[in-house]
């Protein structure tokens, strides 16, 4: 029973003395324990650090007075003014073929020849048989004239001259069948050489030297399509019908251009040359058609293009680059710098646009300076600081510089 007290009293004298040290003990701080204490976070002057107070670098660009072009846009296919199946017109063996696929070839230039000796023996036979019509036709007249005499001097009887003069007739009229005859022979004739109807660029060749070919043949020898001048369709909207109406009844020739199908190069400008007489239910579109000289050959029969056409011009209207232009709640707005460099919101009522530039109807006026770049910065009020747009051959010739002092 002594010893288990014993050990209790060890115990407690222990626990007081570990507390009077912890208690009495000098504090020491981080620095004796090789600690650093971290001072507080200094205050920050703004959103990330910076002072709300600096001005915001943008860049900015005056109001303008110029003129607006008014397009009216469309997608295209280039069309052939006309295009032809050239086929043969009589029935024959084709002997030669002139052409290159892909050539261009004028109206009246031969394209094939098909076998003319049948044809050639079809008018022998007619102006052989033209040449004993026409003996008989001269025989029949001398007897009419002997037998007038004869009827003059009552030796014959009145039927026998009417009967001699109706044969004259009657070979009149076989001389004028061989005539007509000898004709169509020649006309097959000339058929047996294949020429160009039109001017234009050739296809593909449909049929070799040495086939048979007829008049009746689906495919033809070879396509043609006329390719200068040559023409584009491209349909507007029903609702820009009346303005080019108005325009073609002025007697005004619209200017249409036709660019690449990523609207980068104009391929070639032509004219407005009539409008479709119906609108299209199903899309609400008209159907135009424009001419091109084509001089170049770059437009290609079935080619898509896109179509610019002027139809006005707004001539001393306000304009602003369209980088300029936010949109908001309550409409498009610019931000237009002050003179003490602080910037204002102002509503604005766009206009038309042509290529970076937009009119501006209402809001601003010309000279007055508006931001387009450094927007997502700008609130109403702040302080901005003008700064130039880069220029791409500058900055490369500086980073070249900058190379060239660090070294390899």
């Amino acid at each position: 029973m002594k010893k288990p007290l014993l050990i209790g009293v060890v115990f407690v004298v222990l626990a007081g003395a570990a507390l009077a040290y912890f208690y009495f003990a000098p504090r020491n701080d981080g620095a004796s324990q090789g600690t650093t204490t971290a001072a507080p976070p200094a205050r920050t002057k703004g959103k990330g650090g910076s002072d709300p107070n600096r001005a915001t670098p943008v860049v900015a660009e005056p109001a303008r007075v110029g003129d607006i072009n008014i397009f009216l846009n469309g997608l295209g296919t280039i069309t052939p003014l006309r295009t032809v199946t050239v086929r043969s017109r009589v029935d024959g063996e084709l002997q030669q073929v002139a052409f290159t696929e892909g050539q261009l070839v004028k109206a009246g230039d031969l394209l094939a020849q098909v076998d003319p000796r049948p044809f050639q023996v079809q008018l022998m036979q007619a102006e052989g048989q033209m040449a004993k019509d026409q003996a008989l036709l001269a025989n029949a007249r001398i007897d009419f004239e002997r037998y007038k005499t004869l009827f003059e001097q009552d030796s014959i009887a009145k039927q026998q001259v009417d009967t001699q003069a109706a044969l004259v007739r009657q070979y009149e009229g076989m001389v004028q069948t061989d005539r007509s005859q000898i004709d169509n022979a020649r006309l097959q004739l000339t058929y047996a050489r294949v020429t160009a109807p039109v001017t234009g660029r050739l296809g593909l060749r449909q049929v070799d030297p040495g086939n048979v070919v007829r008049a009746s043949d689906a495919n033809g020898i070879v396509v043609i399509t006329q390719v200068q001048p040559i023409a584009v369709v491209f349909p507007i909207p029903q609702d820009n019908l009346p303005q080019v109406l108005n325009k073609s009844r002025e007697k005004e020739k619209l200017p249409v251009e036709a660019w690449d199908r990523e609207n980068r190069q104009k391929l070639a400008t032509g004219t407005l040359i009539t409008v479709d007489n119906q609108i299209d239910p199903a899309t609400g579109t008209v159907k135009l058609k424009a001419q091109f000289g084509n001089e170049n050959g770059t437009l290609f029969p079935n080619q898509f293009v896109n179509v610019r056409m002027l139809v006005d011009v707004r001539r001393g209207v306000t304009t602003v680059p369209g980088a300029a232009l936010q949109r908001g709640t309550q409409g498009m707005f610019v931000y237009v710098v002050k003179e003490d460099n602080t910037v204002t919101v102002r509503p604005v009522k766009p206009g038309p646009a042509e290529g970076e530039r937009t009119a501006i109807e209402a809001g601003v006026q010309p000279g007055e300076r508006v931001v387009v770049d450094g927007l997502d910065r700008l609130r109403e009020g702040a302080r901005v600081e003008l700064a130039q747009r880069p220029d791409s051959n500058s900055s490369t010739e500086e980073s070249r510089k900058g190379r060239s002092k660090k070294g390899p």
